[in-house]
Protein backbone atom coordinates (compact mmCIF):
# COMPACT_ATOMS: atom_id res chain seq x y z
CA UNK A 1 0.00 0.00 0.00
CA UNK A 2 1.32 3.96 -0.74
CA UNK A 3 2.18 5.64 2.52
CA UNK A 4 -1.30 7.86 3.01
CA UNK A 5 -1.52 11.23 4.96
CA UNK A 6 -3.77 11.30 7.93
CA UNK A 7 -6.10 13.35 5.57
CA UNK A 8 -6.19 11.08 2.95
CA UNK A 9 -8.32 7.92 2.68
CA UNK A 10 -6.12 4.97 0.39
CA UNK A 11 -8.05 2.29 -1.72
CA UNK A 12 -7.09 -0.82 -2.99
CA UNK A 13 -9.89 -2.75 -5.73
CA UNK A 14 -7.98 -5.85 -5.97
CA UNK A 15 -10.74 -8.58 -6.21
CA UNK A 16 -8.68 -11.60 -5.64
CA UNK A 17 -8.31 -9.97 -2.31
CA UNK A 18 -10.77 -11.37 -0.82
CA UNK A 19 -10.39 -14.82 -1.88
CA UNK A 20 -7.05 -15.41 -1.09
CA UNK A 21 -6.65 -17.44 2.23
CA UNK A 22 -3.62 -14.95 3.93
CA UNK A 23 -4.79 -11.98 3.04
CA UNK A 24 -7.32 -11.65 5.56
CA UNK A 25 -4.47 -11.58 8.49
CA UNK A 26 -2.14 -9.79 6.51
CA UNK A 27 -4.79 -6.83 6.40
CA UNK A 28 -5.29 -7.03 9.75
CA UNK A 29 -1.42 -6.45 10.88
CA UNK A 30 -1.39 -3.86 8.73
CA UNK A 31 -4.30 -1.80 10.20
CA UNK A 32 -6.87 -3.81 12.39
CA UNK A 33 -9.16 -0.43 11.83
CA UNK A 34 -9.75 -0.50 8.26
CA UNK A 35 -12.56 -0.35 6.94
CA UNK A 36 -13.47 -3.13 3.87
CA UNK A 37 -15.64 -2.12 0.90
CA UNK A 38 -16.39 -5.69 -0.88
CA UNK A 39 -19.03 -5.29 -4.19
CA UNK A 40 -20.50 -8.49 -4.40
CA UNK A 41 -22.69 -9.48 -7.53
CA UNK A 42 -25.28 -12.50 -8.21
CA UNK A 43 -22.96 -15.04 -8.00
CA UNK A 44 -24.20 -17.05 -11.55
CA UNK A 45 -24.06 -13.70 -12.90
CA UNK A 46 -20.15 -13.26 -11.67
CA UNK A 47 -19.20 -16.79 -12.56
CA UNK A 48 -20.87 -16.04 -16.16
CA UNK A 49 -19.22 -12.85 -16.42
CA UNK A 50 -15.57 -14.83 -15.61
CA UNK A 51 -16.57 -17.48 -17.87
CA UNK A 52 -17.28 -14.43 -20.88
CA UNK A 53 -13.88 -12.63 -20.38
CA UNK A 54 -11.74 -15.69 -21.04
CA UNK A 55 -14.07 -17.31 -23.68
CA UNK A 56 -13.82 -13.95 -25.65
CA UNK A 57 -10.12 -14.58 -25.50
CA UNK A 58 -9.80 -18.54 -26.09
CA UNK A 59 -12.16 -19.41 -28.52
CA UNK A 60 -11.90 -23.27 -27.60
CA UNK A 61 -13.25 -23.20 -24.24
CA UNK A 62 -15.47 -25.42 -23.15
CA UNK A 63 -19.18 -24.46 -22.70
CA UNK A 64 -20.17 -23.06 -18.94
CA UNK A 65 -21.99 -25.93 -17.98
CA UNK A 66 -19.58 -28.71 -18.96
CA UNK A 67 -17.26 -26.68 -16.35
CA UNK A 68 -19.55 -25.51 -13.83
CA UNK A 69 -21.01 -29.19 -12.70
CA UNK A 70 -19.32 -32.25 -12.41
CA UNK A 71 -19.14 -34.64 -14.50
CA UNK A 72 -22.45 -33.46 -16.26
CA UNK A 73 -24.01 -34.23 -13.19
CA UNK A 74 -26.32 -32.01 -11.24
CA UNK A 75 -23.72 -31.23 -8.68
CA UNK A 76 -21.84 -27.59 -8.63
CA UNK A 77 -18.59 -27.66 -8.63
CA UNK A 78 -17.55 -25.09 -6.65
CA UNK A 79 -13.62 -25.66 -6.87
CA UNK A 80 -14.11 -24.49 -10.28
CA UNK A 81 -12.74 -20.65 -10.15
CA UNK A 82 -15.18 -18.01 -11.51
CA UNK A 83 -18.07 -20.40 -9.09
CA UNK A 84 -15.62 -20.80 -6.15
CA UNK A 85 -15.26 -16.63 -5.84
CA UNK A 86 -18.83 -16.64 -5.88
CA UNK A 87 -19.37 -18.25 -2.49
CA UNK A 88 -19.09 -15.33 -0.65
CA UNK A 89 -20.23 -16.62 2.65
CA UNK A 90 -17.14 -18.56 2.42
CA UNK A 91 -14.50 -16.16 1.82
CA UNK A 92 -16.50 -14.07 4.19
CA UNK A 93 -16.16 -16.33 7.41
CA UNK A 94 -12.26 -16.32 7.05
CA UNK A 95 -12.64 -12.32 7.23
CA UNK A 96 -14.46 -12.82 10.23
CA UNK A 97 -12.04 -14.20 12.02
CA UNK A 98 -9.63 -10.56 11.43
CA UNK A 99 -12.45 -8.07 11.27
CA UNK A 100 -15.78 -7.22 12.68
CA UNK A 101 -18.72 -7.26 10.55
CA UNK A 102 -19.13 -3.42 11.32
CA UNK A 103 -16.17 -2.83 8.97
CA UNK A 104 -17.46 -4.18 6.56
CA UNK A 105 -19.79 -2.36 3.68
CA UNK A 106 -21.40 -4.64 1.43
CA UNK A 107 -22.08 -2.94 -2.33
CA UNK A 108 -24.89 -4.52 -4.68
CA UNK A 109 -23.01 -4.80 -8.11
CA UNK A 110 -26.44 -5.11 -9.54
CA UNK A 111 -27.57 -1.66 -7.83
CA UNK A 112 -24.59 0.22 -8.58
CA UNK A 113 -25.16 -0.40 -12.41
CA UNK A 114 -28.94 0.72 -12.05
CA UNK A 115 -28.65 3.70 -8.87
CA UNK A 116 -25.14 4.64 -8.08
CA UNK A 117 -25.57 7.52 -6.49
CA UNK A 118 -27.80 5.77 -3.67
CA UNK A 119 -24.75 2.61 -3.58
CA UNK A 120 -22.16 5.78 -3.40
CA UNK A 121 -23.86 7.97 -0.93
CA UNK A 122 -23.77 4.38 1.10
CA UNK A 123 -20.10 4.58 0.15
CA UNK A 124 -19.41 7.83 1.38
CA UNK A 125 -21.79 7.52 4.69
CA UNK A 126 -19.64 4.25 5.99
CA UNK A 127 -16.63 5.91 4.99
CA UNK A 128 -17.58 9.13 7.16
CA UNK A 129 -17.09 11.48 4.18
CA UNK A 130 -19.55 14.78 3.14
CA UNK A 131 -21.17 13.32 0.45
CA UNK A 132 -20.19 15.27 -2.47
CA UNK A 133 -21.15 12.45 -5.70
CA UNK A 134 -24.42 13.05 -6.38
CA UNK A 135 -26.71 12.70 -9.76
CA UNK A 136 -24.87 15.74 -11.30
CA UNK A 137 -22.09 13.28 -11.83
CA UNK A 138 -23.26 10.59 -13.52
CA UNK A 139 -24.44 10.19 -16.73
CA UNK A 140 -26.70 7.54 -18.41
CA UNK A 141 -24.59 5.97 -21.49
CA UNK A 142 -26.96 4.43 -24.18
CA UNK A 143 -24.53 3.09 -26.42
CA UNK A 144 -23.05 1.27 -22.82
CA UNK A 145 -26.43 0.52 -21.86
CA UNK A 146 -25.32 1.32 -18.49
CA UNK A 147 -24.35 4.79 -16.26
CA UNK A 148 -20.92 6.54 -16.62
CA UNK A 149 -19.25 9.08 -14.08
CA UNK A 150 -18.16 12.34 -15.01
CA UNK A 151 -14.87 12.91 -13.87
CA UNK A 152 -15.51 16.22 -12.17
CA UNK A 153 -17.14 19.20 -12.51
CA UNK A 154 -14.33 21.62 -14.18
CA UNK A 155 -13.51 18.88 -16.59
CA UNK A 156 -16.60 16.64 -17.37
CA UNK A 157 -14.77 14.23 -19.42
CA UNK A 158 -16.69 10.84 -19.09
CA UNK A 159 -15.46 7.94 -17.36
CA UNK A 160 -17.08 4.56 -18.69
CA UNK A 161 -16.15 1.07 -18.25
CA UNK A 162 -15.41 -0.77 -21.57
CA UNK A 163 -17.08 -2.12 -24.09
CA UNK A 164 -16.64 -6.30 -22.54
CA UNK A 165 -18.86 -4.84 -19.19
CA UNK A 166 -22.03 -4.26 -21.75
CA UNK A 167 -21.76 -7.24 -22.64
CA UNK A 168 -21.63 -8.98 -19.60
CA UNK A 169 -24.30 -6.19 -18.08
CA UNK A 170 -26.83 -7.25 -20.54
Amino acid sequence: MPPTLSTQITMEKTPSYFVTSEVPRRVQRMNPAMKLILVVRDPVTRAISDYTQVKSKRTNMPKFEDLAFLNGSKIVDTTWVPLKIGVYARHLERWLQYFPLSQFLFVSGERLIVDPVAEMARVQDFLGLKRVICEKHFYFNATKGFPCLLKSEERPTPHCLGELIKKVVN
